[in-house]
């Protein structure tokens, strides 16, 4: 990760008087563009009165004429959601405002499980043949070609909403209102589903209709569409219309989720009110959402937003479950070195695939695929990726060959398969991954001023507030920061606190998931990245900073030290000049999932240069390697030995030879590759196993017969340490194991004479 600090000019000085802005504001807002008079009266005080003509927006008058038409005569209305936050509010604004208009007005959101994502044909036949006359999309609709043409064919008018990526073949319905169609008038292009239907209400109603925008905002902020703009003003005023919200469905919502009325902020919506809307989606049907929301009865919503509470542990529960388990295969098939991940488990609620999918990422950098297989017997599955691997370009060439549905954008992705389909998606996609050489790039937006910070800090930040896509939360550095009073905490001891001190102020600053950190790694903190919050505790409020990124380099010491022992560490700091590799076979992994400039990589045979400040990262397989290695001249040389590529951890036990050879002649039908299923049932990894009939090979126990393991009928009787490949392990597994293991300052007075000797 690079971190880049932005610049602009600085904001004109009668504006920041006009406006009353602290020079942290200021600085914001220029940071943002936000620099002119016009727009700062906008971000400052625009209404939904300033909002765009809704006519603007494309095929909104056909729309609009159609509703009011099929409602003068009584025709049946069927809005069809999704399942998701965005479609949920989508379906609630809809289903609203044609009920105060007298529409007979019904709703259908797809079931998950059993419809699948989007337009559905069976479930138009279904709306069709129980006389519905009108069918208003909402948050989909683009991909339904076929289910359009159906309907229309039968007379049942469609009007599609939506606001995803047209494909290549569009729908034609009566009208298709869409926040980003070609050409069209409408100003702002980034509306979610539920954006675009209150804009459609607007127009229906020729009202500003606020009382629908805390909808649009949740919907907005779930969706993670622009909250800049128009988007800026539906956030904005949603939150301020929801804190105090009159709606039953919301008030319970709120109460449950532990949040205060008046105090809701943009990350409350994202982090606590959106997913437990997406939480009865993921598990249950979501017509429960769109009942509580559009429920004004105290005691009827608040009976199924403890449904929902329900469904939400339920949700928490089930992600957690799935990813231990995910982590499981990935120990018992050996993938802790490939580059990527599919991972399959007919157990594994489909649900919650997506969630697990992006915990397995982050745990492991490597582009993760989960799988399942629901009743149907169809395999579904969610991928996501990491930076720098377009996901959708590596599998869309695909999907003929291996998907019966494929969908998604660069980062994340859903899919439909056969079972018999697996291991050759496992093998294409490890085979076509292929990482952007460039390291990722991160802005921050300035040098964090720490004295006089306080609580009042965070109001002169809100005012560039809300926060979300487009107006990302402010970043702050801090530079060579002075930590004191560093603790772990959490249950596995994951997270981190302490304060940082600089120019006589101080910051309380938390790390969520970087458990890595520690006292021996604290002196080589060069910044600090954080953004800033407010916590409160024993109702006492303060400032403190939620840590975003770290920036190592040397520390700078009275003695300088030319070698450092960093072996007790798995955090790769990234701020050497050179990372060196005794075996080839490891540089894919080390580019792949250490955020290291592939530029700072060498193999030491190919290493020529002197005086940098090198690390070598893994261990050589003898003497000879490590002895090439410390020829060279180093500056400052840092021993990690982090990586190996031993075939196997330790020798397996002789006990475990016996075991898999008598499965072999008991199951002559097997193929080497199918030993990665049997693997945990003989009590070992695969990579174990692989290793175990390497051995056998070579000892001629077991041969191939048409690709099938077949035990060799009467073999010669040789001891296991007839094996040279076995020996050579063992050789090699207690070299790497003496570097590893070899105390401290013993190591570095080893290092030195064999680099004093080689001089």
């Amino acid at each position: 990760m690079k971190w880049k600090e932005k610049t602009a000019e600085e904001l004109d000085p009668t504006l920041i008087e006009k406006y009353q802005l602290s020079p942290l504001a200021a600085k914001l807002f220029s940071l943002r563009g936000i620099n002119t008079d016009e727009k700062l009266e906008f971000w400052f005080n625009a209404t939904e009165e300033d909002l765009a003509d809704p006519s603007l927006m494309h095929d909104m008058d056909k729309a609009v004429e159609q509703i009011n038409q099929a409602i003068d005569n009584g025709e049946k209305i069927t809005i069809y959601g999704d399942y998701d936050a965005d479609g949920i509010t989508a379906t609630t604004i809809m289903t609203e405002t044609l009920s105060i208009l007298g529409a007979d007005v019904h709703y259908f959101i797809p079931d998950r499980f059993e419809d699948g994502y989007g337009p559905n044909l069976k479930r138009y036949q279904d709306i069709v043949a129980d006389g519905t006359k009108l069918i208003i999309t909402v948050d989909n609709g683009v991909t339904g070609v076929e289910e359009v043409k159906y309907a229309q064919e039968h007379g049942v008018d469609v009007i599609l909403t939506d606001h995803h990526t047209f494909q290549e073949e569009v729908p034609k319905p009566v009208a298709l209102v869409h926040c980003n169609y070609p050409g069209q008038k409408y100003p702002f292009d980034d509306y979610c589903g539920a954006g675009v239907a209150y804009t459609i209400c607007r127009c229906l109603m020729q009202d500003t209709m606020p009382e629908l925008l805390d909808l649009a905002m949740i919907g907005t902020i779930g969706d993670m569409v622009k909250v800049t703009g128009e988007g800026h003003i539906i956030v904005k005023r949603g939150l301020e219309v929801l804190n105090q919200t009159d709606r039953p469905g919301l008030r319970a919502l709120i109460k449950n989720a532990g949040l205060t009325l008046g105090q809701i902020d943009e990350t409350d919506v994202g982090f606590n009110i959106a997913p437990r809307l997406n939480a009865v989606g993921r598990l249950a049907n979501a017509n429960l959402a769109v009942e509580l929301l559009l429920s004004d009865d105290d005691v009827a919503a608040q009976k199924i937003a403890d449904q929902i509470e329900d469904l939400n542990e339920k949700r928490k529960e089930l992600t957690t479950e799935v990813y231990e388990k995910c982590l499981q295969q990935i120990k018992e098939n050996s993938w802790r070195r490939a580059n990527t991940l599919v991972i399959y488990d007919p157990s594994f609620h489909e649900g919650v695939l997506g969630l697990v999918a992006n915990k397995v990422v982050e745990a492991t950098h490597k582009p993760t695929i989960v799988l399942t297989k629901n009743k149907a017997g169809e395999i579904k599955g969610s991928g996501r990726s990491i930076s720098g691997f377009n996901l959708f370009n590596a599998l869309n060439p695909l999907k003929d060959e291996l998907f019966t549905k494929f969908g998604g954008h660069d980062f994340a992705c859903g899919l439909s398969m056969t079972e018999d389909k697996i291991n050759l998606l496992r093998k294409t996609f490890e085979d076509n991954f292929q990482v952007d050489g460039e390291l990722e790039t991160k802005d921050f937006d300035m040098e964090l001023p720490m004295q006089n910070l306080s609580a009042e800090t965070m109001t002169e930040i809100k005012q560039v507030g809300p926060f979300g896509t487009g107006d990302p939360q402010p970043i702050f550095s801090i530079t060579e920061p002075q930590i004191t009073h560093f603790f772990k905490m959490g249950k596995t001891k994951n997270h981190v606190k302490f304060i940082a001190n600089k120019n006589g102020g101080s910051l309380s600053i938390v790390g969520f998931n970087k458990g890595f950190l520690n006292n021996q790694l604290l002196p080589f903190v060069n910044q600090l990245f954080v953004t800033l919050s407010l916590n409160i505790f024993r109702n006492k409020v303060t400032l403190q900073g939620i840590m975003d990124g770290i920036d190592f380099a040397a520390p700078k010491l009275a003695v300088p030290t030319s070698i450092i022992d960093l072996r007790s560490e798995d955090y790769v700091m990234g701020f050497a000049d050179r990372y060196l590799l005794f075996d080839k076979n490891n540089l894919s992994y080390v580019q792949n999932s250490y955020g290291i400039d592939p530029k700072k990589i060498s193999l030491v045979e190919d290493y020529q240069a002197s005086d940098e400040t090198a690390v070598l990262l893994d261990v050589p397989k003898n003497q000879m390697q490590l002895d090439q290695a410390l020829a060279n001249n180093y500056q400052q040389l840092y021993l990690r030995f982090l990586l190996d590529n031993l075939p196997v951890e330790s020798i397996p036990a002789k006990s475990y030879f016996a075991k898999v050879l008598k499965y072999i002649y008991a199951h002559p039908t097997l193929k080497p590759e199918d030993y990665r299923t049997v693997a945990p049932y003989l009590g070992l990894d695969y990579d174990s196993v692989l290793f175990i009939l390497r051995v056998f090979f070579e000892l001629d126990f077991v041969t191939l017969d048409q690709g099938k393991l077949m035990g060799v009928k009467d073999p010669e009787n040789k001891p296991l340490t007839a094996s040279k490949y076995l020996m050579a392990t063992n050789s090699q597994i207690k070299f790497v194991r003496q570097l590893r293991n070899m105390p401290s300052q013993q190591l570095i007075t080893y290092v030195n004479n064999l680099m004093k000797s080689n001089d």
